[in-house]
């Protein structure tokens, strides 16, 4: 839990603790000055808006607020209740309803840039302290577009959800005649796009192809009109996912730490995109594979330190037993001539052994006896490019030879690592001010086919984060909970309300 200034003081502050409940002022808390006394109406406009506090993403029922009966029944608890939702409502609203996750380096707040000090002394002087609390809502960037699209997404769970598209077996073709499939992708296309005629007949035509284009490239899928698996998912992705989705956004937001001033790296998992950044200016963006669901990429705050040309690749063990083993036992051969060695121990010394003496049909998964290792070169899993950056997760970031992959739309397919798309262009980002490299040496090295280390001249900064809601301009784009991070955020931001609520 988030520390919060001492309660009697902050009530004091707002005019409603006398002094035996009022601690002294704390640092950087100013002294309570002349107090501008809400009106009734002013407090009921304040109790309204603290109840439309799911419009920021936040549960009101967490809060306290009182019942407008209870302002007559009881005028000065009325005020001491309102009082108090108000302050714990601003706290969530400035520094974030969760303060932090396990294994969540990434959501990193700095409360100390945002002191609720001036805040709560607002508050207190407002003649109109719902503004206050509007003002504080608005405060992150991004906020008012994904406060429209939660709007609207809460809107349409309120209608029933999105209507649904039959998947069926096959892709849906553009030109396709289906009597089931074509009516209802019509249905669900025209519950999101106003240019979607809401009627038509079982023809998958060249309008309804238009609209599905539209539609893929807002999911950032290929804009190719054709209905398969991904699209199908996209279209019945259920509602209530992007008003989960789009809470999290706006709470990850609240007192974010600072970006580096630094060239710094962000790799955007959930989104699939690296860019490089400098000043607030995008010097290099690029799409990126990372981790498949079950081997997710771990989220993290390193640094960039040196880069190894013509890597090899020692094996982790899992990959070696889950992936490598069913391909041994296949081709052992094959394995060989894309430059695979297995290794084991006798007697303490790691010897290397010929995958074709080895019976790989008997091989317990569960207990892998072996060592493997694929030397440098084209067919090397790394690429021909390493990016180093030291951490206790072994990630780092490198090329590849399947570079079909990077024309996938959802790109979700390593065992951790981060492959770039243009690898290169890092590079010479990275090496920039390193004397004698350039990319005549690069390819020099390259050629060479010697695993050769470089230490860059200066570290970078690197984060591995996982935000799905982006604000572009004014639209909001949303990518798939691929790891179900926000749906555990979401889970933690109702977990403490109990706990909230007594504070």
């Amino acid at each position: 839990m988030r520390t919060l200034p001492a309660l009697g003081l902050a009530l004091a502050l707002l005019g409603l603790a006398g002094p035996a409940l009022a601690d002294p002022p704390a640092a950087g808390i100013p002294a309570p000055g002349p107090l501008a006394r809400p009106t009734a109406e002013a407090q009921q406009r304040l109790a309204e808006r603290l109840r439309r506090l799911e419009e920021d993403g936040l549960d009101p029922h967490a809060y306290g607020v009182p019942e407008d009966a209870q302002a007559l029944a009881d005028p000065a608890g009325y005020q001491a209740a309102l009082q108090r939702a108000a302050l714990l409502a601003l706290t969530d609203l400035l520094h974030g309803r969760v303060t932090s996750l396990p294994n969540r380096p990434d959501i990193r707040r700095d409360t100390a840039a945002l002191p609720m000090g001036p805040w709560l002394a607002r508050l207190a002087a407002a003649p109109e302290p719902a503004a206050v609390i509007d003002r504080a809502a608005l405060l992150p960037p991004g906020t008012a577009a994904l406060k429209r699209a939660l709007a609207a997404a809460r809107a349409r769970v309120a209608a029933g959800g999105w209507p649904a598209v039959p998947a069926g077996s096959d892709t849906l073709e553009p030109g396709a005649v289906d009597p089931v499939r074509v009516p209802a992708l019509r249905a669900r296309l025209a519950a999101s796009d106003p240019l979607v005629p809401p009627t038509g007949d079982d023809t998958y035509d060249e309008a309804l192809v238009a609209a599905m284009k539209r539609f893929q490239e807002a999911e950032a899928l290929e804009p190719d009109g054709r209905v398969g698996r991904l699209s199908f998912a996209a279209l019945n992705r259920p509602a209530e996912v992007a008003v989960r989705q789009l809470r999290a956004a706006l709470d990850q937001r609240r007192a974010a730490g600072p970006a580096p001033t630094e060239r710094h790296i962000e790799v955007n998992v959930a989104h699939q995109r690296l860019q490089v950044i400098e000043r607030d200016r995008v010097l290099l963006e690029m799409a990126v594979i990372v981790g498949k669901s079950a081997r997710a990429t771990p989220m993290m705050r390193v640094r960039l330190t040196s880069v190894q040309f013509n890597p090899p690749w020692g094996v982790p063990e899992r990959n070696a037993r889950e992936d490598l083993l069913p391909r041994f036992r296949r081709d052992p051969r094959a394995m060989m001539e894309k430059g695979f060695r297995v290794f084991s121990y006798v007697e303490g010394q790691r010897v290397e052994i010929d995958p074709m003496t080895i019976d790989w049909q008997t091989v317990n998964p569960q207990r892998f006896p072996y060592i493997i290792r694929q030397d440098a070169g084209d067919t090397n899993a790394l690429g021909r490019i390493k990016f180093v950056m030291p951490n206790t997760e072994a990630i780092y970031m490198h090329d590849t030879p399947d570079r079909h992959l990077f024309r996938r739309p959802d790109r979700a397919f390593s065992s951790g690592c981060i492959r770039l798309e243009r690898p290169l262009e890092l590079l010479d980002l990275v090496l920039e001010g390193a004397a004698g490299w350039n990319r005549g040496q690069v390819q020099r090295v390259l050629d060479s086919r010697q695993t050769t280390a470089v230490t860059a001249p200066r570290s970078l900064p690197v984060r591995l984060h996982y935000t799905t809601a982006v604000v572009e301009g004014n639209e909001v784009r949303l990518r798939p909970d691929i790891y179900g991070l926000d749906a555990a955020y979401v889970r933690a931001m109702d977990s403490t309300r109990a706990r909230v609520a007594q504070r």
